[in-house]
């Protein structure tokens, strides 16, 4: 065969170092999200969707054939950090809790997670992002170490 062809979809989760919300500010989480796409893109990765709340993110996205989950999340991370910490003094301590989760998305479901993406701040008045994270963990049988999430 004389081409390499993927069609992977991801749903990937990432909080803020402590769980601090530094993105309480709309405009500034809007901006963080458009960021994060961006560098997803120059990693050959398309963020179909992102979103979160003031303490982490969820960003849908297809998966890179060239690039490795770890690499496109650590450059995401790194790059958006950075670049936030010059949005204001508010931001200058800013920085991603280290680790991330990541689950496969099958093309039928794509339509559920986007909408759950969109609708955080509604999911969120019952339930904290540690029990999300928890529940994500668990619903797709994932092993985990209590200490760390």
């Amino acid at each position: 065969m004389p081409q390499s062809l993927a069609q992977i979809y991801i749903h990937i989760i990432f909080s803020t170092k402590s769980r601090v919300p530094f993105l309480d500010d709309r405009k500034i989480r809007e901006k963080m999200h458009a960021y994060l796409a961006a560098v997803f893109r120059e990693y050959d990765s398309k963020a179909i969707i992102g979103g979160g709340m003031p303490d982490h993110v969820h960003i849908l996205s297809n998966l890179s054939r060239k690039f490795t989950i770890a690499e496109i999340v650590r450059e995401a991370k790194r790059n958006s950090s950075k670049w936030v910490k010059t949005e204001g003094d508010t931001l200058s301590k800013f920085g991603w809790q280290n680790g991330y989760g990541v689950f496969s998305v099958s093309r039928s479901n794509m339509s559920q997670v986007q909408a759950y993406i969109r609708n955080q701040e509604n999911h969120h008045t019952g339930m904290d992002f540690r029990n999300e994270y928890r529940k994500f963990l668990r619903r797709h049988w994932v092993e985990f170490d209590e200490r760390y999430v």
